[in-house]
């Protein structure tokens, strides 16, 4: 029995459907389901049902994280290029991290569409497949920036 000052959430979900939709994956193996069709990339409401509230503003905070971490890669790199000599190394530097901004930043677009819609249709979240690249990307660039600050400058 929930505590007396609970607030039932029920009803924040929706109903949920008793027997399988024509638009959920189906099995491919045990555990396993197949990928949910990739959505137009800037219309993701175009299919389905409005989902609990508070998914697709968790969704929005996720994407706004993204954004901060482009924007910060993207400064970073322009930094670098503005206030440093310019040797070709730190240029190169300066020039990964604004592309890897740039990518950072299409990426969160991306994800987030594919996230909403997924919601939307009741279909297995996408896997984060960057999640598993960016934090190496950046663990080497901040070795690579490390290295530059040591090592004298021509």
């Amino acid at each position: 029995m929930p505590h007396p000052t609970e607030q039932p959430t029920e009803h924040l979900a929706g109903p949920r459907p008793t027997e399988p939709r024509p638009t959920e994956p189906r099995p491919t193996e045990p555990g396993r389901t197949e990928p949910a069709a990739r959505p137009p990339l800037f219309d993701p409401y175009r299919e389905g049902e409005e989902p609990d509230p508070r998914f697709t503003l968790a969704n929005e905070r996720t994407f706004l994280a993204w954004q901060r971490t482009a924007l910060a890669l993207t400064a970073g790199g322009i930094g670098i290029a503005a206030l440093t000599t310019h040797t070709p190394a730190r240029q190169a530097l300066a020039t990964v991290l604004v592309l890897l901004g740039t990518a950072t930043a299409v990426t969160a677009l991306r994800r987030w569409s594919a996230t909403e819609h997924a919601l939307r249709v009741r279909r297995p979240l996408p896997r984060l497949r960057a999640g598993r690249f960016l934090p190496f990307a950046i663990a080497g660039l901040a070795l690579l920036a490390t290295a530059l600050l040591i090592l004298p400058t021509p």
